[in-house]
């Protein structure tokens, strides 16, 4: 089978405005980048109507689970049966692009186009995210430098859209007074910065404006806040935004239309696409698919107590991810012989197909259980998962859509399709909204997790702390842990019960409207590995070669 990227290539794409008339856009609604992308800004008097589908996973593992592919297979087996649908994904970053995971533009013959365009510049929101996040950090030490504000500390990080371990703990401002204060400090990568999480969720001009304001970005030697609202810089920030809230349309590998736009990753941060992508999408086509980072308990809980809270969506059904190498590798099979059959794994692996079936029943919307084909799966191990699935009540099929595009969709397509029939069922959510913050992390960590409780550091307790005196102590959490396991610890496979789950740092996200809570290990800033995919990648007689 050929790579990726020669699929990509051998692709013809339609003109990005013939794409846009098909879909109903005026020549107002949308102004065209190049050949193959635009950007979008909707007639307000269209509204959504049509049916959301949310797209995600059993747990990780290093190989990755298919959940993007699954994604746009889906959008295009929608369409196969006649069906008005379309796809809403978050922007790939360059960080995973060059480092260990590879692209997120899909695959096989499931893929978001033009694929070497979107998994690196694309239409440059993320340079604008990180150019406004970098002007506010140097403002904030120009603002220290000469006296104003009365800083003690600064909180905001400066951020690079690149894995780079060893910006992770800096100190700035050294040589001398003239280059300012030194400081120590360090980088986030772009997407765990507050203002992609801005970005995403903001409803409108006016929202955007309201959260970039209330960015609480350092300390006053009074122990107050200080905002960015106070600063005076909201409206470059803006200005350097205005491009990237405009969500971004492309197209399929078979011709239908995709909204690609916001990259918050999951596991740091809130793991989803735009608000503002996923209402054009449910505005444009009677079926929207978007998918929430890795599993059920990290990007589908945000989705749905972060993103559906703030924004009012309703989910029709969801997706739920899985393959039989996934559930072999939670079953304790080594990772080089995930493919092989091995049903002994693959019955101890369905304690987390198991999790995380329930995870979503507790949710509310209907599931259907895809699972993403390989073609040496074993059939008896096949039924194995279907009948689990039966056990559970809920829908089954499997997706070939990476060596079959929408046609290996076409049986997942109709079971989801099935599963949207009818009125949404009602949303419940893993906390109340007026709980406090340990109540909310109490009540995910038992729901969505399977541990028994938290033990917080003694600087998560002083961040604590100083949020509740600020009178931030109600906001909803964004937690943030490995992916790998439904717990903090990425070697705890299967479905682990009754951990604790160690509570490192309270991070306030003023503006986003949420307090991440970072567990474990876990960084803000990844590294690369021995062998990163930033050596395979290369250009060849003016084409880009190696992404995946």
């Amino acid at each position: 089978m050929l790579s990726d990227i020669e699929i990509a290539h051998s692709v013809k794409l339609k003109p990005i405005e013939q794409l846009a008339h098909e879909i109903g856009l005026s020549d107002a609604e949308f102004e065209p980048y190049g050949r193959d992308k635009a950007k979008v800004r909707l007639d307000p008097s269209k509204k959504p109507h049509g049916k959301l589908i949310l797209m995600t996973a059993t747990s990780g593992m290093p190989a990755g689970s298919g959940k993007t592919t699954t994604s746009i297979a889906l959008a295009q087996g929608l369409r196969k049966i006649g069906k008005n649908s379309c796809v809403a994904l978050r922007e790939p970053s360059l960080g995973p692009c060059f480092g260990m995971k590879g692209g997120a533009a899909g695959g096989g013959y499931s893929q978001v186009l033009p694929m070497e365009s979107i998994n690196l510049h694309f239409t440059g929101d993320f340079h604008a995210i990180t150019s406004a996040n970098n002007l506010l950090a140097a403002v904030l030490d120009n603002c220290r430098y000469r006296g104003q504000f009365d800083i003690k500390e600064i909180l905001w990080k400066r951020v690079e859209d690149m894995n780079d371990r060893n910006l992770r703990f800096i100190v700035t401002g050294l040589n001398g007074h003239a280059n300012g204060l030194p400081t120590e400090t360090g980088f986030d990568i772009t997407v765990a910065s507050e203002l992609m999480a801005i970005l995403c969720l903001a409803k409108d001009e006016a929202d955007l404006r309201d959260r970039i304001n209330r960015l609480v970005v350092a300390v006053k030697n009074d122990g107050s806040p200080l905002t960015c609202g106070e600063v005076g810089v909201t409206g470059a920030l803006m200005a350097l935004l205005l491009e990237a809230t405009k969500p971004n349309l492309v197209q399929t590998i078979e011709g239908g239309p995709a909204f690609i736009h916001g990259g918050p990753f999951a596991n740091i941060a809130h793991g989803c696409n735009s608000v503002a992508a996923t209402k054009a999408a449910l505005t444009i086509a009677d079926y929207a698919v978007t998918e929430a980072g890795f599993g059920s308990e990290l990007g589908a809980e945000k989705f749905f107590d972060i993103k559906c809270r703030s924004a009012g969506l309703k989910p029709s059904a969801t997706v739920l991810v899985t393959s039989l190498r996934a559930l072999h590798w939670h079953g304790g099979a080594p990772l080089a012989e995930i493919g092989k059959t091995n049903p002994e794994a693959l019955k101890k692996g369905l304690c987390n197909l198991d999790h995380h079936i329930r995870n979503l029943q507790a949710f509310g919307p209907n599931i259907v259980v895809s699972l993403n084909h390989f073609a040496n799966d074993d059939e008896a191990e096949i039924e194995i998962v279907r009948s689990r699935c039966k056990e559970f009540g809920v829908r089954f099929a499997i997706c070939d859509g990476f060596a079959k595009g929408g046609d290996g969709a076409v049986d997942l397509a109709r079971e989801v399709v099935a599963a949207c029939e009818g009125d949404p069922k009602p949303l419940n959510y893993a906390y109340d909204a007026d709980a406090p913050i340990l109540e909310k992390l109490q009540g995910v960590i038992t729901r969505c997790y399977g541990a028994s409780g938290f033990e917080l550091s003694a600087k998560a307790q002083k961040d604590l702390k100083q949020i509740e005196d600020w009178g931030f102590g109600h906001l909803p959490i964004c937690v943030a842990k490995t992916p790998l396991s439904l717990s903090h610890d990425p070697k705890l496979l299967g479905a682990p019960k009754n951990f604790t789950i160690p509570v490192e740092r309270m991070i306030l996200n003023a503006g986003a409207g949420f307090v991440v809570i970072t567990t474990g290990s876990i960084l803000r800033m990844p590294g690369l590995p021995k062998a990163p995919n930033a050596f395979k990648i290369d250009v060849v007689n003016g084409e880009i070669v190696g992404l995946s």
